[in-house]
């Protein structure tokens, strides 16, 4: 049983800020990258960002430097902080296991439960 448990979502204006949160087994952290993406109702679930053993990054092209993807190896975490929100931000994000930095969505090895954002005014 892989345990992926996601936090820090919630209601913010447009322009706010969160920092999502997902802790994962130590054997798991430490052997694969670890991604988040987003699914509006409805939506095809897309890439938003992801971050190697080693720290290596990956970023979808809409995060324009409004997000940023850490680790911190001492507590098995990844966070995401998103700045700068917009409503079209508002969706579930999943944090999830990859193989590797570039892999795709069918690649995906595990996901979390998802965290609700939600930008709206």
């Amino acid at each position: 049983q892989v345990q992926l448990v996601e936090s820090g979502g919630g209601l913010v204006q447009p322009g706010g800020s969160l920092r999502l949160s997902c802790a994962a087994s130590r054997w798991i952290f430490n052997i694969y990258t670890m991604g988040w993406y987003r699914q509006a109702p409805g939506k095809q679930r897309e890439f938003v960002a992801a971050i190697t053993t080693d720290g290596n990054t990956a970023y979808a092209d809409f995060v324009k430097g409004r997000f940023t993807i850490s680790r911190d190896n001492a507590k098995n975490t990844v966070y995401l902080q998103v700045n700068s929100l917009k409503p079209e931000d508002t969706a579930v994000y999943y944090c999830s296991v990859k193989p590797e930095l570039y892999a795709s969505l069918a690649q995906v090895k595990y996901w979390g439960q998802g965290t609700q954002v939600t930008v709206s005014s």
